[in-house]
């Protein structure tokens, strides 16, 4: 039983490490929609509404952020919006690690080390996967021989 515990508990920290690096970049639409939600909540829009609020303004800054990144045309403006996508993403990595790491080890400098470790590694995924939207798409074999 103890083996299996041991199993279980690894896989379950594989998957919530596999779900910050890919849910990674939208932190700031969910902290944005979260944000939006609980002020249309406190508003009297009720909890349905805060709920379509919230989603709305998540779908809005990630739509905005994408055009954004894709046509704006200096570099030092597209490398702010990818900092606004990443700043979060580096935060939420470095507490889901510290979450992690906290039932791992007793030392508070280790805790912090690597949970420093972990938002560097998920701020560099998120960054890569914004900058991936900035890349114009390349063209398949396929569509060099329709042409």
């Amino acid at each position: 039983m103890i083996i299996l515990a041991i199993l279980a508990s690894l896989f379950a920290v594989g998957l919530l490490c596999w779900l910050v690096f890919t849910l990674a970049v939208f932190a700031l639409p969910a902290f944005v929609g979260v944000t939006t939600g609980a002020w249309a909540n406190e508003s009297g829009a009720g909890i349905a509404g805060a709920v379509v609020v919230g989603a709305l303004a998540a779908a809005m800054t990630l739509a905005i952020g994408h055009l954004l990144i894709a046509f704006v045309r200096p570099m030092w403006l597209k490398l702010f919006v990818a900092i606004a996508f990443v700043a979060p993403a580096a935060i939420a990595g470095f507490h889901a690690t510290h979450g992690i790491v906290k039932h791992l080890m007793p030392s508070d400098g280790w805790q912090m080390a690597f949970s420093i470790v972990g938002a560097v590694a998920v701020g560099i995924t998120a960054f890569v996967r914004v900058a991936g939207l900035a890349a114009p798409p390349s063209p398949s074999s396929r569509d060099l021989a329709r042409a």
